[in-house]
């Protein structure tokens, strides 16, 4: 008869002990942490990610003028070094060229004819590839990329005759970007090229005019790559894509990233989601709801969603005048609580939509997108703390904390570092988006998202000041990235209206631009309310 498992006796589950008899010594193995690396307690070695530390990478960008090159090669660059942790760097033909010979060059220095312009340009482009070179002959780095036209055979043969006589040993690839498309090329020659050194102190009409004329030149030689020539990836109007015998985890890896990158100008609005209960107490993590105060951010940031993100500014071709029309736009929460109610105001209008692909149909505008990667940092056996209480409780946790921000990792929680790897996917959905997308996330996401798109350190990441209330507009763009900040609520507001009523029944009202731009202290308690 089998016994019911509620009447076996506690001690029959193991071996009983008497007390006088003697136990075995215990062995004592010598277990050394796994993760000790010399780059940090919570370094994430390459091996791990899919790579050796020997393996070398060389990409020579191809391509005319205003075909996005740049912006190619330096998101590549900044992808790789910043959440793979692989040293990468770029060589622009151009800044060899300004720094040799000057920036203000007429288009005739560009043609083909002229000897001594060819020649000039030649050098430019060799003195590049010398310090490309003596870079990738250098221990522990692992990616470069060639930024330069490289539009003839001859030179591509020259560039790949060069390089495999050097000894690197490095894989090599092309890179070339087409584009026939005359809106985009338009719009990539104002937007990107007239910012450069070469037309800044130029009239726009007459810069344009100068850089087409120097862009033909280019094309009256140019000789687009073919398949005999090696491992390439052809990028057609940042539409469609050809690629040619790519080997390698690296090299897929920078295909794979490519394959979710466009030229075309993109916003992202990054806010922290409005006060909550835990901010309010100075406690970390948690998933509490919103204080009175961050219902009324709430309230603010539907309408500034609806009246400055939803909405884009367009010039009548005939009579000159600017109207505004709806455009359709993402928006991207984390599964917590205070992140959604962060969103319960803005509106989800339905209209018809037209894609640059051609393809039609309803677009839900902010249709909210709960993501488990923008969760806050999770704080471990800390979570629902206030610093205070950490170093009270685990004064040694605390000390550690500060010392490395980044690295740290709370016990049974996360680092900055952990964090990192999980937002790469989400990084490289931001590169692929096209619409402007409002992400209402927590302090310690949006820090490394700022990093990131801003060209920052990893090691900055954290000290990052990502106020409550505020809004932050990121545009990035070929050589760099546009922010520009609102504070939609500030600080006096949340602690004294002035009036014995909820903060939530304030009228909402027009912030200036005097009240947009405020900045506060990193260490405010109430702006920068604690986080992870």
């Amino acid at each position: 008869m089998q016994m019911p498992m509620s009447a076996v006796p506690a001690s029959s589950a193991v071996q009983d002990v008497r007390p006088n008899e003697e136990l075995p010594p215990v062995v004592r193995i010598d277990n050394p942490m796994p993760h000790r690396l010399p780059e940090g307690e919570n370094a994430t070695p390459l091996e791990v990610i899919g790579t050796t530390a020997s393996d070398k990478l060389i990409i020579l960008m191809v391509g005319l003028p205003a075909t996005g090159k740049t912006h190619i090669a330096k998101r590549i660059c900044r992808f790789l070094s910043f959440f793979h942790d692989i040293p990468s760097q770029i060589f622009n033909a151009g800044d060899y060229r300004r720094q040799l010979f000057g920036a203000t060059m007429p288009a005739s220095f560009y043609d083909p004819t002229n000897e001594e312009g060819s020649s000039s340009r030649i050098k430019a482009c060799n003195a590049a590839l010398d310090d490309l070179i003596a870079y990738m002959k250098q221990e522990g780095v692992r990616v470069a990329a060639f930024d330069a036209t490289n539009g003839t055979k001859e030179r591509r043969e020259y560039l790949m005759q060069s390089l495999k006589s050097s000894g690197i040993g490095a894989k090599i690839i092309f890179l070339e970007s087409l584009c026939d498309n005359e809106q985009l090329l338009e719009e990539n020659i104002r937007r990107v090229k007239l910012n450069t050194p070469d037309y800044r102190d130029l009239e726009p009409e007459a810069a344009v005019a100068d850089f087409k004329r120097r862009r033909d030149h280019y094309m009256s030689v140019y000789e687009t790559l073919e398949e005999n020539e090696g491992p390439h990836i052809k990028i057609i109007n940042s539409k469609r894509f050809i690629v040619n015998n790519i080997r390698g985890y690296l090299p897929l890896k920078v295909v794979h990233f490519i394959m979710n990158l466009h030229t075309q100008t993109r916003t992202f609005y990054l806010t922290r989601h409005g006060q909550s209960e835990y901010n309010l107490l100075g406690k970390i993590g948690g998933d509490s709801g919103l204080t009175p105060a961050g219902k009324e951010y709430a309230r603010r940031l539907a309408d500034f969603a609806r009246d400055h993100i939803g909405v884009r500014k367009v010039v009548d071709p005939n009579t000159g005048e600017e109207s505004e029309v709806q455009q359709p736009c993402r928006l991207w929460t984390s599964t917590l609580r205070r992140t959604k109610e962060t969103t319960q105001f803005i509106d989800h209008s339905k209209f018809k939509y037209k894609w640059d692909n051609g393809d039609t149909g309803e677009w839900v505008q902010f249709r909210p997108m709960a993501r488990r990667n923008l969760d806050e940092l999770y704080a471990g056996v800390c979570d629902g703390m206030t610093y205070k209480d950490i170093e009270q409780v685990y004064p040694e946790e605390f000390n550690r904390r500060q010392e490395d921000k980044l690295t740290y990792r709370y016990p049974r929680g996360e680092s900055y570092m952990d964090v990192t790897l999980r937002l790469e996917p989400l990084a490289q959905e931001m590169e692929r988006t096209r619409e402007p997308v409002l992400i209402v996330g927590h302090q310690g996401i949006l820090r490394i998202l700022y990093a990131y798109f801003m060209g920052l350190d990893r090691k900055e990441a954290p000290y990052v000041s990502i106020p409550l209330n505020n809004v932050i507009e990121l545009t990035p763009h070929a050589y760099g990235c546009h922010e520009k900040r609102y504070c939609l609520m500030r600080r006096e507001e949340m602690l004294n209206d002035g009036q014995d009523e909820p903060v939530t029944s304030m009228p909402t009202k027009k912030i200036s631009a005097a009240e947009q731009n405020v900045v506060y202290h990193p260490q405010d308690p109430v702006m920068n309310a604690p986080s992870c």
